[in-house]
């Protein structure tokens, strides 16, 4: 621990703690000797006008702040080694993410961290680069784009877009209130009150061609609402949950899926024969399928009826393709 760490930690430990803090605890949480921690009080008092006192009935130091109108702060922004380190690394894991989108904003702040672990003696400012990101399937987009929508997101203004969808492949000029942007398996979507629709309406970033922030206010939903329409069912597909899922996984299996969270309302439970089951509310299918056939054999839909014919359905038609002499059943 160096000398600002110390410094960052006495403060924290005076201005958390109800009573004076002896010398001895203050050594054990500074990790240094009696005369390292009175010269760090001492520095503290001299160069940072620290109201730090010696309480001699209770044996300990505080802060006396009877005569400020506000509790005594360091000055500046202050972070010990930890924390900027972390700091790195959240912008290396924002940079990973997307490339490119956080650079140039984020790039002055990088360099500062760095010369700052420099000074303070840290000879490994590149510790960062030891955190790996893989993305799978991730698709581009346009970052003007991207910077258009967090604008109207964070600033709740309406939105004008060009939209291509895939299902005609014909593009659409919408006004949209931005609720919400979110990075889902590797890729952004934008979740909104479509005016032209006047409806919910998720929109996948990479398709929206223009985007232009206009001046009127974008309309208010509650989060309340918007949980109950986008984050009630399974998957990226908007609607509310319909139905509810009922997955039995394999002993080999189960060891990995009871571990995981496919949706905050599922719900789960061992059964005797080492399997595990899982209850997951959904509306539309299409993403829970893909889910389920990616387990393969260690994966039975129990539950209801329509899944279980539907992920049969796409079993015969897999197999059909691998074996001219099956005939899959109509």
């Amino acid at each position: 621990m160096d000398k600002f760490d110390r410094i960052y930690a006495l403060h924290g430990l005076l201005a958390n703690s109800r009573r004076p803090v002896p010398i001895t605890t203050i050594m054990q949480q500074l990790e240094c000797s009696k005369a390292t921690a009175k010269r760090i009080i001492e520095n503290m008092r001299l160069y940072l006008s620290a109201p730090l006192e010696y309480d001699r009935a209770r044996n300990g130091y505080y802060y006396n702040n009877q005569n400020s109108e506000h509790p005594f702060q360091l000055p500046g922004i202050w972070f010990n080694t930890s924390e900027l380190h972390s700091l790195l690394t959240a912008q290396a894991l924002l940079e990973r993410v997307d490339p490119g989108l956080y650079s140039s904003q984020l790039r002055p702040l990088h360099g500062k961290i760095r010369d700052i672990l420099r000074k303070a003696g840290h000879k490994d400012t590149e510790s960062y680069r030891r955190i790996r990101i893989l993305s799978l399937a991730k698709r581009k987009f346009d970052n003007h784009v991207f910077r258009q929508i967090a604008t109207a997101v964070l600033e709740r203004k309406q939105l004008h877009v060009v939209y291509n969808g895939r299902g005609d492949g014909k593009a659409s000029k919408r006004t949209i209130s931005p609720q919400r942007c979110v990075h889902y398996r590797d890729n952004w979507y934008l979740d909104a009150w479509c005016h032209s629709r006047d409806d919910f309406r998720t929109f996948a970033v990479e398709r929206i061609e223009q985007a232009r922030v206009m001046n009127q206010a974008a309309k208010h939903i509650s989060e309340k609402e918007l949980d109950s329409h986008f984050a009630s069912a399974y998957g990226i597909f908007s609607g509310k949950a319909t139905h509810t899922a009922v997955l039995r996984f394999s002993p080999q299996r189960a060891r990995w899926v009871a571990e995981e969270e496919w949706h905050p309302q599922q719900q789960g439970h061992w059964r005797e024969d080492g399997c595990y089951e899982l209850h997951i509310p959904y509306g539309n299918p299409t993403e829970l399928i893909m889910d389920i056939l990616k387990h393969g054999a260690d994966v039975e839909v129990i539950k209801p009826a329509s899944l279980r014919r539907a992920v049969r359905q796409r079993i015969y038609n897999m197999a059909y393709l691998y074996d001219d002499r099956y005939e899959p059943p109509k």
